[in-house]
This record gives C-alpha cells, structure tokens and sequence, in this order.
C-alpha cells in the first residue's frame, strides 16, 4: 500500500457517519424532539422528521462508502479513485447539509465543529480524485 493516510481518513469518516446514524435509529424520537426545538425558529420548523430521514440516509450511505472503499484498496493493495472517492464526495456533501442547517438554526459553534470534520473530508477527495 503506498498511501495509508487516505484509508485512516476514510475510516475516521465512516465511522463518524455509521455511528451518527445508529444513534439517529437508535434513538430517533429523542432526536426529532430535540431538533423541534432547535429548528423551531426557521424554514426547517414542520420538516424535521424529512431533514432527518434525509441526513440519517447520507450518512449511513457515506459511511457504507467509505468502509467499501477501505476494502477495495486493501484488496487492491493502492489507494484507488473507487469506492472511497464516492464515499468521500457524498460524506462532503453530507457535512453541507448538517453545514446549512446549523447555520439555518444560528448555531454557529455547531456550525464550526462541522468545518473541523469537513477539512480532512475535502482533502480526502483531493487524495483520491
């Protein structure tokens, strides 16, 4: 293998978006009623359960990607484009969605901690691209 840091960023987001989702199943009437409260006040106020739904599927679909990837270049023994770069793409597009609802909401430190997970996602996709 001749780059391993693309694989440890590819499981650092998988396993960010797959234990984000199971927390969302696990625990999804808890989540709604807290994001109620937090979109009350914006666009998002009687789309909660949607915008949920929505973000629960990019990220288990991010995640999935993203474990895929690690297997196919592990397979493949080189950091191919594949699997890994779609995963890193839509975990990218993933981070917008919670990017914009954050700053929907007005909750810029929540806003922040998005950009901190966004950083390594783009230079994931610049990686593998």
């Amino acid at each position: 293998m001749t780059q391993v840091a693309p694989l440890l960023v590819l499981a650092f987001l998988a396993i960010t978006f797959l234990q984000s989702g199971y927390d969302k199943i696990k625990d999804w009437k808890g989540n709604v009623a807290w994001l109620n409260g937090h979109f009350a006040n914006t666009v998002l106020a009687k789309q909660v359960p949607f915008a949920l739904g929505t973000v629960l599927l990019l990220e288990i679909v991010s995640g999935v990607l993203c474990v895929s990837g690690i297997i196919q270049n592990i397979m493949q023994d080189v950091v191919i484009k594949g699997l890994g770069f779609y995963g890193a793409i839509l975990s990218c597009v993933t981070l917008l969605f919670l990017l914009f609802g954050q700053r929907l909401a007005k909750d810029y430190d929540g806003a922040r901690t998005i950009v901190i997970y966004f950083i390594p996602a783009v230079m994931l996709v610049n990686w593998l691209s």
